[in-house]
């Protein structure tokens, strides 16, 4: 017997003995369908925004008769990030991606629309409402505080949104919308 036959024995008698000793559920495990990931997304932190998920017809608090935008809000990339696609009636469209940022433990949203417009804001559930903040300047550089704010009702998803022009001493409305569940 050779050297190298003797080997290729001694592995193969080794491998047997492990085997023999390794759980059953060990040698007839399955491969799972999802790869791995080593930072999974299914703590409680990243389901806080979940209640936006869906397909939503918009509308304006104060005239609930005709939509004014169409929303789908779906889970993405492993359910750890949610895009919102917008499409309004004018023809306004957006996209949202919002995240939790697990090392800062916030919430960060960014929106880009068809019209060149950029928004980043960032926050958190504030008594059971998911309110994010942020800043842009506008067109005649004076510098503009965002404050978004989506809340559950038994009516919908009700997101409403407030401006600052003077470092957040008053406030001025900017939209207050609805989104109920869409109807074909």
């Amino acid at each position: 017997m050779t050297a190298e036959t003797n080997c290729l024995k001694t592995g193969a008698l080794l491998l047997g003995l492990l085997l023999t000793r390794m759980p059953a559920s060990l040698v007839h495990a399955k491969p799972q369908n999802k790869p791995f990931n080593s930072h999974s997304c299914t703590f409680a932190a990243y389901r806080q925004f979940d209640f936006w998920i869906g397909d939503w017809d918009v509308f304006d608090v104060d005239n609930s008769a005709k939509p004014v935008a169409r929303v789908r809000v779906d889970p993405i990339l492993d359910e750890c990030v949610l895009r919102e696609d917008y499409q309004d009636t004018n023809g306004h469209k957006g996209q949202s991606f919002n995240i939790y940022d697990a090392v800062e433990k916030v919430w960060r949203e960014s929106w880009v629309t068809n019209r060149g417009e950029f928004l980043l804001l960032r926050g958190g559930i504030d008594r059971g409402s998911m309110v994010l903040v942020g800043s842009r300047r506008k067109a005649n550089g004076q510098n503009e505080q965002i404050r978004g704010t989506w809340k559950p009702t038994e009516k919908g998803i009700r997101e409403t949104a407030v401006t600052s022009v003077d470092g957040g001493k008053t406030w001025k409305p900017w939209f207050d919308l609805l989104f109920r569940p869409h109807k074909q």
